[in-house]
């Protein structure tokens, strides 16, 4: 333990340090031009580590896998749009894409609505109850998505009837004198998607609840009063009122969990590794280059997801703007 502590402080140290180094180093560059070009040249140095830094680990691996899309499965031929072609004519595949549909569906808006109830009713209490009721509904965004993923696993164990069940979901429906439910293999109605969308909800609230909660305490108190003294009930008031004023973080807490949802990967991993019809595009992308070894399919389907994901980052990118020039 001892150890690792110091490897990681080491290497913290080391890193300012090569970067310090950088930096002092593109500083004396600008120092030894002319006092005209120096002031013109020194931001230009000063951006370009982290221009290369851009370039290098996002940039080239993107120009690469979109290539690699295009190969076959060890990459030694170009086989143009097959890879597209023949993963969206498998049912399987399909059946991820509705699944992965089915989480973009559900998830950010239960999360907006979550986010939006706790944090009209935690603005309600007294400052003492507000805080420990907040810290209380963040405190799962301190844990790692595998780790909420193991314990959630907890939640829904089933063990074979008339022995000891370890799962509190089951705990619960034996103590009843019903059969252990296997939860996770529930794919009707894909029962067993929406539980673990309960689990990444549990973790996604909080991150929801402190944005908006924020967003609510900045609503102008007069605009309120005003509208109370008109008669407006606290209903109204909540929906015509407050809800239009926070509409750019509804609108950037939502894109920022569509994004979260659309990459998801480490809960259903963990949880099911994909069966039972629970499997989604991050970890099919998974499967299929650390499993089957086909780097062809597995770039393909990178490409589906960065073209699915590109039109809602230039559009929170607008809707910024927009809430900056305002």
């Amino acid at each position: 333990m001892v150890s690792q502590v110091l490897s990681t402080a080491l290497t913290v140290l080391a890193g300012v340090a090569a970067a310090l180094a950088v930096y002092w180093v593109l500083n004396k560059l600008a120092e030894a031009l002319p006092g005209r070009w120096e002031n013109r040249i020194k931001p230009y140095l000063y951006i370009a580590p982290a221009i290369a830094a851009i370039g290098v680990y996002l940039v080239y691996p993107t120009v690469v896998t979109i290539v690699d899309s295009f190969k076959n499965s060890d990459g030694s031929r170009f086989v143009g749009l097959d890879n597209f072609g023949k993963l969206l004519e498998t049912p399987a595949f399909r059946q991820t894409l509705l699944n992965s549909l089915l989480w973009i569906a559900v998830i950010p808006a239960a999360c907006i609505v979550v986010g939006l109830l706790v944090a009209a009713l935690a603005d309600r209490l007294s400052p003492r109850a507000e805080k420990a009721a907040k810290t209380i509904i963040f405190m799962p965004m301190a844990i790692s998505a595998v780790g909420s993923a193991t314990v959630w696993r907890f939640m829904y164990a089933t063990q074979p009837a008339g022995t000891p069940q370890t799962g509190l979901l089951n705990g619960i429906v034996t103590a009843f004198g019903h059969d252990p439910v296997p939860w996770l293999q529930q794919s009707t109605l894909h029962a067993n998607s929406l539980l673990l969308m309960v689990m990444l909800l549990w973790g996604q609230a909080g991150f929801s609840m402190v944005l908006l909660s924020a967003a609510i305490k900045g609503v102008p108190a007069e605009t309120l009063e005003a509208a109370r003294l008109d008669g407006a009930g606290e209903l109204r008031i909540f929906w015509r009122i407050i809800v239009p004023q926070i509409r750019g973080t509804v609108i950037t807490v939502f894109v920022t969990i569509l994004i979260t949802v659309m990459k998801i990967f480490d809960v259903i991993y963990v949880m099911t590794n994909g069966a039972f019809n629970t499997n989604v595009v991050g970890l099919e992308f998974f499967n299929q280059l650390y499993t089957n070894y086909n780097y062809g399919y597995a770039s393909a389907i990178v490409v589906m997801l960065l073209i699915a994901i590109v039109p809602i980052v230039i559009y929170q990118i607008r809707h910024f703007r927009a809430e900056e020039s305002a």
